[in-house]
């Protein structure tokens, strides 16, 4: 059951896996670009898509928000020819054939999120599209996380403990239920940064997420600690949680709060909103490699059903 995922005799690619570990830091530094050009304001300073003046490679004058815009242009296009270069050697090298399929599914995950990128410029950022392309942006991520994940030594040459989970719901249905959640506040916190929704719907559901994520912790750590793969996921998406609503707290209050009159986004309003959305990201991520940990680990135990006239003969 724990092998589900393991093909036999796959051997372990040390430069493969230093490789889609490059790719998925990369895919954060976009995200963080990506927050700075709507922190600052800037998602219309570059006016044309896919050139940018006019130009594919030339650097404009760094004016107001172009240098946010035009920035983050050039960190995301250099982003899928990586993505494009981990795919095209995952088909080569891998011998897990849904791992080839997963490195193809990332480069057109990653083809999608730019075009999502050029359509929020020509049709003047629509908060639909615009969230749209937040959403893709950390779902290429969390691809890119589980990559690396699944190319380590220890995916790779360890024997997987496994524990059978009998209770429920599932521990593994708990972090399916935290996934869930966290893309519902994703979008909202997305629609609210695109001025296509209110804050409070973000703040509010900030405490389902708060709940559900401290279930699934909980359950985790409290049942299956020995597990060190469940074990370190769990503590560090609890972590990353805590943070996240310090951050969040700090970016209502900045943004919301005291900065909604000002003329320009102020550098805390800027330094607190990015930082929201690059430990968001991890949040996410994190959660993905807990559930995908969890599956591995601790798989549901499916008890056996008995129809009721074989338990009680004197039934009949």
């Amino acid at each position: 059951m724990g092998n589900r995922l393991k093909a036999i005799e796959t051997p372990y690619n040390r430069a493969h896996h230093a490789f889609a570990i490059f790719t998925a830091c990369a895919t954060l530094v976009v995200i963080t670009a990506g927050a700075l050009v709507t922190s600052n304001d800037a998602g219309l300073s570059v006016p044309d898509w896919p050139t940018s003046f006019g130009y594919l490679i030339k650097v404009p004058h760094f004016v107001g928000g172009i240098r946010y815009e035009w920035s983050h242009r050039m960190v995301a296009g250099s982003l899928v020819s990586l993505t494009l270069a981990i795919a095209l050697w995952t088909v080569v090298v891998e011998r897990r054939r849904w791992l080839r399929w997963l490195a193809v599914g990332a480069f057109c995950t990653v083809v999608a999120q730019a075009v999502l990128g050029g359509l929020t410029v020509l049709l003047f950022q629509p908060p639909a599209i615009s969230t749209a392309h937040a959403t893709v942006a950390q779902t290429f991520f969390c691809i890119a996380v589980a990559i690396a994940l699944f190319t380590g030594r220890k995916w790779v040459e360890e024997q997987p403990r496994v524990e059978f989970d009998a209770r429920r719901p599932s521990l593994f249905t708990l972090t399916l239920l935290s996934i869930f959640v966290l893309y519902v506040q994703l979008v909202l916190g997305g629609m609210f940064r695109h001025h296509g929704l209110s804050w409070w719907p973000h703040v509010v559901h900030a405490a389902v997420v708060s709940f559900v994520l401290v279930w699934t912790a909980v359950r985790a750590l409290s049942v299956y600690s020995r597990i060190e793969a469940v074990r370190r996921p769990a503590i560090l998406m609890l972590s990353l949680l805590i943070t996240q609503l310090c951050l969040g707290f700090t970016a209502f209050l900045t943004r919301v709060a005291w900065g909604h009159n000002a003329a320009q986004p102020e550098l805390p309003m800027v330094v607190s909103t990015v930082t929201h959305v690059a430990v968001g990201a991890l949040l996410l991520a994190t959660t993905v490699i807990l559930a995908i940990q969890v599956w591995r680990h601790v798989p549901v135990a499916f008890e056996e059903r008995v129809p009721q006239a074989q338990q009680d003969p004197s039934a009949a």
